[in-house]
Order: C-alpha cells, then structure tokens, then sequence
C-alpha cells in the first residue's frame, strides 16, 4: 500500500520531499520507496482508463517470431498456431498508458451482455500496436465486424520485487556496495597470468580480466563498455554474438569457474536475449551439469533458444517454468537469470553470501532497484560483485512522470561511475575499481 501523505502528494503532481533531498546511505530507503510509489500511484491513475467501440485485426504469431528462437521445438509449432488481437492506441503518452508486455487486457464486446474476455499484452510494436493473447472462447465468438470497450490491469511483478528489495538493502550492503568508498579497497591477490580461452581479446579487455579475477570482495568492480550482446543473427560462431564486454564477461566467469572450484556464480541481465547468449557461449565449456538458466515462470517457452531448454527446468503439466530443489540449487556452479526473476531464487531459499561472485551485467539498462533484486538478496560482505553497463545507456521502462524526473532512469551503474564524493573509489576511473573498453565495432 502506498503511505496516504505520498500517496496524496503524487496524485496532486506533487514531489514527496524526500526526492527533493540528494540521495544518501540515510535516505536510500526512503527515496526509492517514493519513486516506486509513484510507479505505484501511475498504475492506480491508469488503471480506469478505457477504450471504446475498439475494433481489433487477427495476426499470425509467426510475424512476430523472433530471430534465433526455439523454432524446431514443439513450442515453436505450438507458436505458429497461436494467433494474436491486434488493436492501435494512441502514440501520444499523456493520452494513454504506458503499457508493457504482461499487462492484462480485458474486453468487453459492444452490444453484449457477456463477461469481459481476458487477454495478456504479448509485445508493444512501435509504441503503437498492442499484441494479446486471448483464450479459445475469445476467438470462438470474435469475427472482423465486432467492436470491443478495452480496458486494463497492469502486471505489479517487477514493482514488488523492487519494493522486497529495496526493504531488505542492509546497512552494510548500503556501506560497502550503494555509497563505497576508497577506504573499502578490494585486496588485492596477485595471481599470475593463465591461458586465455578468448585469445581475441586485446589488451585492455586481459587487464579487465585479470582485476576481476584479483578482487574479493566490495567494493563493485565497474566495466564500463558496449552492451553485452550485438545479437548478429547471421553469425555463424557464438563469440560473434558477444560485445567486447560480453567477451570479457564469458572469460571473467570461465577463468572463475576454473580457478576457484568452491565459487558459486551468479549472472544477471537486464533481458532475456542477454542472459541466453551468455549462457550458450559459456556452456561451450562448462559442464551442462554445473549450470541452470532460470526463468520467469510464464516466459515464453518458444523465445527460449532450443540449445538452452536442457539448462532451464520446464514443466509440461504446467506450461511454466520452475526451480529445482534448494539441494539442486546450491549445487549448480553458475546460474543465469534476469534481474527480476533472479527472486525466484530466494524465494526457493538460497541466502546471501551463497554466490561467491555476482556479475551484474548490462546494469545501465535497468532502474537501481531492479538490479537491487539480485544485489540485496544475495551479497554479503564477501561477495564479489562486477558491474557492466554504456554509459548514456538508461532503462526505458519507467512509466511514472516524476519517478521519471527524479532519477528511477538513472541506474546503479550509472550512479556509481558518476559518484562525486571526495572519497568514491570510482572518481577519475581508478583502473583499481574501473575497467574501460572500447567497441571495436565502431
């Protein structure tokens, strides 16, 4: 529930005066609670707006198939059967809402007494055509001259992970990851150099390398460089599809793997389609035996690459995707999920300090709080936490004006690097707490 004295002051367009306060480890709290809330308070607005006399057009979910998909999967043919609504919206923002995949839609037929029909907004596509998915008897009854009254739920998921761990941010965790400084070094262990198993990095990315694999502990190290993935659907090798940081991410958690047998990795993003290529590049190498790929439970099933399925837990009877046991869990040596459904796995019981290193990639591309689901949840005063993400990068799914204006965009990534205090381990881009890597693409 949203504080009545917040709730009264977002509904008025109003800043709570916490926002108006510089963020600090006293306010942290406080001050993403507000700009959640008024992610809250955006929902509530919206959540009476309707469309009406809509008519909606029937596509064939094959046009929307992505690219390098599960497509000889029986999911991918139970996909080319599937059949979406379409129908427009306005393109202008202050005259509708923000809408994102998973949000409900319900439809009511105009000139009927029957019970709304109730659909899943699959895909936005250019901000303008809403994709859902409706049941059989939505499709029994509709045909091309029918008119509907639209309306909408919004999908709370993402925002009350963020509030959950928001909440569970420790003293500590604020000390020695959100507000670290110089005093907080790394030690530093001076290993020797080893076999690389990417020999096309250059030698910035090795020295990137080498740090990661010579720090324990907070503070985060700091990667900043092009987004992980390129995603070039006519490569023809896996280390095509990874961007100078993807590539030195792959070697970070390999030479991790190899050298450190007791480490437990953890590999976060931001998307899907990030943590995909990273886990199909890195089971080139690691045993499939050691890694598990964590999903949504509703994720789906024919957008997951066909290579990758043997890595996730997917049950038939259900249509969704699970977790092992907490015994299976704490056995796998790396795991990859989203940010978001990185919960998932507290919720099945691991504790912080179980991963020994949290690679935290593409960072930039999410609110703080959403990275915070993996962060809050699972370090602990050991735990070796890497941060990748483009500076200028930023997440474009705030739908909140003032969450907006008052810095939810801004991520934890970006935050840090941008860290002004006297005494931040990442001013002037200490090569102690900053890697920086060039896109050689460009």
């Amino acid at each position: 529930m949203i504080p009545k004295d917040i709730e009264d002051l977002i509904k008025r367009d109003i800043v709570p005066e916490v926002l108006k306060k510089p963020l600090s480890a006293s306010t942290y709290q406080d001050f993403f609670a507000a700009l959640l809330y008024a992610e809250d308070s955006y929902i509530e607005k919206w959540s009476s707006f309707a469309l009406e006399n809509v008519s909606m057009e029937l596509h064939s979910a094959t046009i929307y198939q992505k690219s390098g998909g599960n497509k000889h999967s029986k999911a991918s043919e139970k996909m080319d059967d599937k059949t979406f609504a379409v129908f427009k919206v306005d393109s202008l923002s202050n005259t509708r809402p923000f809408l994102l995949s998973r949000d409900f839609v319900f439809a009511k037929r105009v000139g009927k007494e029957s019970k709304p029909f109730q659909g899943v907004i699959y895909r936005v596509v250019k901000s303008t055509s809403i994709l859902v998915e409706f049941g059989e008897e939505f499709h029994s009854q509709h045909d091309s001259t029918c008119r509907y009254n639209i309306s909408f739920s919004f999908n709370r998921v993402c925002l009350k992970r963020a509030h959950q761990a928001i909440a569970a941010a420790s003293a500590s965790l604020i000390g020695k990851f959100l507000f670290p400084n110089s005093f907080s070094q790394h030690p530093m262990l001076n290993s020797e150099y080893y076999n690389l198993y990417e020999r096309n990095l250059n030698l910035d990315e090795k020295s990137a390398v080498h740090r990661i694999l010579n720090i324990r502990g907070p503070p985060p190290f700091l990667v900043k460089g092009p987004l992980c993935a390129t995603f070039n659907s006519n490569s023809e090798s896996i280390s095509k599809q990874l961007s100078r940081t993807g590539l030195v991410v792959k070697e970070a958690v390999l030479q991790t793997y190899r050298r450190h047998p007791q480490s437990k990795i953890l590999v976060c993003a931001p998307i899907n389609s990030t943590c995909d290529v990273l886990t199909r590049s890195l089971k080139i190498n690691i045993p499939a035996s050691d890694i598990f790929r964590a999903n949504a439970a509703f994720r789906e099933i024919e957008g997951v690459p066909i290579d990758i399925l043997p890595s996730c837990l997917y049950k038939r009877d259900t249509e969704c995707f699970s977790c092992p046991s907490l015994h299976e869990l704490r056995e796998f040596r790396v795991i990859f999920s989203t940010f978001t459904s990185s919960y998932r796995l507290y919720n099945a019981g691991i504790s912080a300090g179980h991963f020994s290193h949290i690679f935290l990639v593409d960072a930039s591309s999410a609110t703080e709080p959403e990275t915070l689901v993996a962060l809050a949840n699972f370090a602990d005063d050991s735990t070796t936490v890497i941060v990748t993400g483009a500076p200028g990068n930023r997440s474009s799914t705030v739908r909140s004006d003032i969450a907006r204006q008052k810095g939810l965009r801004i991520s934890y990534f970006e935050r840090l690097y941008k860290l002004s205090c006297k005494l931040s381990p990442f001013k002037n881009d200490d090569r102690m707490f900053v890697a920086q890597l060039k896109d050689r693409s460009l």
